[in-house]
């Protein structure tokens, strides 16, 4: 009964929202409820018998979330996961009020929640995760981190509060560091294999520190042929199709085999993992097809300049029909000058909060623009107006804040309420 009264206030405020703004309405409930019950959410973590799995790190974090959850279901245990993009305090509060009953209660074996590289520690400083799984440190958001080396000492903390394993990506140096710490005594190490991995370090951030030896692998990505993935774990082999183009997807389910593997133990069957995989669709937004009409359109999610850069790199350019929109969550559009985009040649549409930024770096790669536009709705009502591409299909880049505003616009479903 005691959390009765705060779960009725934040799902009257999600109903209230929603009336007047179909799709939206899921931060602003949590954010109450946090306030008003700030300790439900660790009350409600430690309430599932197999405990906690935490997935962080700078990016991956939904697409390797969303596959140890599948794989997970498929062996048979109930998941509480959150939704993507719902990886900060208050949208594990929205999460709570979206699948809990009136007293706050979740059903479920265990807990499996990306989390944010920031918010992450503060949780885990109340409930001690079983599980911890660290992807990356990239250069990204250094608006709000300053530095790499400030999530590299925040995910530190975070590891060092698993109860039975840590598993770390063998390929990023800050990551490594991070492994020599004395208390991280149980570790195991998922990557890539070097003639696969190539010239790419996949964008992870510098350490300015003599380079750490690799370690040995659990897990590893034995070979990737467009999206036709091969990974080696436990000296066995799975193969599957990975949910979209690039390597970055790649270690994104060497990861996530190596977590299910250690999550389920001797119950992991990997031939039912491989299967879960193959069948996977993509996270919302990242490589994704959708019917706008019925047309045809890809959406393509970057967040920071590596996923920029990756995602580029991965597109089959050059395209017919393209539309670019950089929205407000980009602080600081100086970082569009960090990603090569001479691989274009043209781009029908650019828009969103930081058009103009963009125009800019375009232009000074001589990529042609037919289209600049400032209002959102506008511009993607003059993209789909085009006429059909020859080669290719639709495809619109975005940052969040626009792939949130264009979603909602379009009217599918809010990228909070995706469920994996």
């Amino acid at each position: 009964m005691l959390h009765l009264p705060a779960i009725v206030i934040g799902r009257f405020a999600r109903f209230a929202i929603r009336r007047v703004r179909p799709g939206g309405g899921s931060a602003l409930p949590g954010l109450l409820l946090s306030k008003i019950a700030p300790r439900m959410l660790a009350k409600t973590l430690r309430s599932f018998p197999q405990g906690l799995v935490v997935i962080t790190g700078s990016a991956g974090k939904s697409t390797t979330t969303k596959m140890v959850v599948a794989i997970a279901r498929a062996h048979g245990l109930e998941v509480f996961t959150n939704p993507s993009t719902a990886n900060i305090r208050q949208g594990f509060f929205s999460a709570i009020i979206e699948k809990s009953n009136i007293f706050g209660r979740i059903p479920g074996d265990i807990a499996i929640l990306e989390m944010d590289e920031g918010h992450a520690e503060s949780i885990t400083s109340e409930v001690a995760p079983r599980i911890v799984t660290l992807l990356n440190v990239l250069e990204d958001q250094l608006d709000r981190f300053v530095d790499p080396a400030i999530v590299r000492d925040k995910l530190a903390l975070v590891a060092g509060r698993a109860t039975q394993k840590v598993l770390l990506n063998a390929d990023d140096q800050n990551i490594l560091l991070i492994a020599s710490q004395e208390q991280l005594s149980e570790k195991s190490f998922f990557g890539i294999a070097s003639d696969v991995l190539g010239e790419s370090n996949l964008g992870v951030a510098p350490t300015y520190a003599a380079n750490i030896a690799r370690p040995k692998v659990h897990a590893e990505v034995a070979s990737l042929i467009a999206k036709r993935c091969a990974v080696h774990i436990a000296e066995r082999e799975a193969i599957f199709d990975l949910p979209n183009r690039g390597l970055h997807y790649a270690l994104d389910a060497v990861a996530a085999l190596s977590t299910a593997a250690e999550l389920l133990g001797e119950k992991f069957d990997l031939e039912l993992a491989e299967r879960v995989l193959n069948e996977l669709p993509p996270v919302f937004a990242r490589g994704e097809i959708v019917q706008i009409g019925e047309k045809d359109v890809e959406f393509v999610l970057v967040q920071n300049p590596t996923s920029f850069q990756l995602n580029l790199d991965n597109l089959e350019l050059p395209l017919d029909r393209m539309m670019i929109a950089i929205g407000r969550d980009v602080h600081d559009p100086s970082w569009l000058w960090t990603v090569d985009l001479s691989r274009l040649n043209r781009v029908d549409v650019i828009s969103g909060y930081n058009v103009h930024e963009l125009g800019l770096r375009l232009a000074y790669d001589n990529v042609q623009i037919d289209v600049v536009d400032e209002d959102l709705f506008s511009a993607i009502d003059k993209f789909m107006a085009l006429p059909d591409p020859i080669h290719g299909i639709r495809t619109v880049v975005f940052s969040a804040d626009a792939m949130r505003r264009l979603r909602r616009h379009l009217g599918f479903t809010s990228p909070d309420e995706v469920e994996r």
